[in-house]
């Protein structure tokens, strides 16, 4: 698969990741999912974008350390400023939750699509 095409595909599973986490967060606070969610998750949206220009993430969008790290970073806290700066709340707690639902999301699937790739690595060698 060529490069730009994993790096669509990337991007797309972490902004459908992100999207996911905001639509639990409306769902368990305010029971409407869908009312509001563009409210609640642009500021990650955003922030995601910004993540991947950072640290380039189109040159390896599975790379958990180069790529990962740093959106989820930007992500986390380009987010929660964002929704500072537009008049929504955070709260110490809802960071935490946000910081550690992020990273088991961002970083949780690269780390399963590398288990993969090593499998199949292993399979086609034995």
């Amino acid at each position: 698969m060529p490069r730009s095409s994993l790096a669509v595909i990337c991007f797309a599973v972490d902004a459908v990741l992100v999207a996911a986490f905001a639509a639990a967060g409306r769902a368990s606070h305010d029971g409407e999912v869908w009312t509001g969610l563009a409210t609640t998750a642009w500021p990650f949206l955003v922030a995601l974008v910004l993540g991947w220009l950072i640290a380039q993430g189109w040159k390896a969008p599975l790379a958990v350390v180069r790529t990962a790290l740093p959106v989820w970073a930007v992500t986390l806290v380009g987010g929660m400023l964002l929704r500072v700066a537009s008049g929504q709340g955070i709260a110490v707690s809802f960071v935490i939750v946000a910081g550690i639902v992020l990273a088991v999301f961002l970083l949780g699937w690269r780390l399963l699509a590398h288990g993969v790739v090593r499998l199949r690595a292993r399979r086609r060698t034995s």
